[in-house]
């Protein structure tokens, strides 16, 4: 029997459903302002608008997301300048993952709205996730279970200094 190890998945799965309420505040706004280190948090780079952090609940191993640090749950009203240092941030990530993981391709997107998907509506941001031919298969697509190859902290390590 093969065991898959995906400890921080505990959090999500015990967590209350309103991530708010879990933390008193928007999640990407106390992970930017709480107490913790960088390193902590998972924050590969602060930038003059937006934050590169990894997703702590991934899909795929080397999910990161770029967040603005203004909160606000529409992209329509963000600022040209966020924006195209969002677009700057996504480019580096994607070239950070290429160069480290080597994946066949990525996925990058944004979730407004509840409806669309958006796992925390009030505030944006961009998922960037690598992809590889065959990451999705019958455990991922009939058990809704996804593995994890490597730990977050060890994603962190390889992809720090990187964006």
């Amino acid at each position: 029997m093969d065991v898959i190890w995906s400890p921080w998945r505990f959090d999500y799965i015990t967590k209350p459903p309103d991530e708010e309420a879990h933390t008193g505040s928007c999640v990407f706004c106390y992970i930017v302002n709480g107490p913790a280190s960088d390193e902590e948090k998972f924050i590969l780079k602060r930038a003059g608008f937006n934050f590169v952090v990894l997703n702590i609940y991934p899909y795929a191993t080397g999910h990161l997301m770029v967040v603005p640090y203004e909160h606000v749950a529409d992209l329509d009203k963000v600022d040209k300048q966020t924006t195209d240092e969002m677009m700057d941030l996504i480019k580096r990530c994607q070239t950070a993952l290429t160069e480290v993981y080597s994946p066949h391709g990525l996925n990058v997107g944004l979730n407004i709205g509840k409806a669309a998907g958006a796992g925390v509506e009030s505030h944006i941001h961009t998922h960037v996730l690598p992809r590889w031919f065959g990451d999705v298969n019958f455990i991922t697509s009939i058990g809704e279970t996804r593995t994890m190859p490597e730990s977050l902290a060890t994603t962190f390590e390889k992809l720090k200094g990187r964006i």
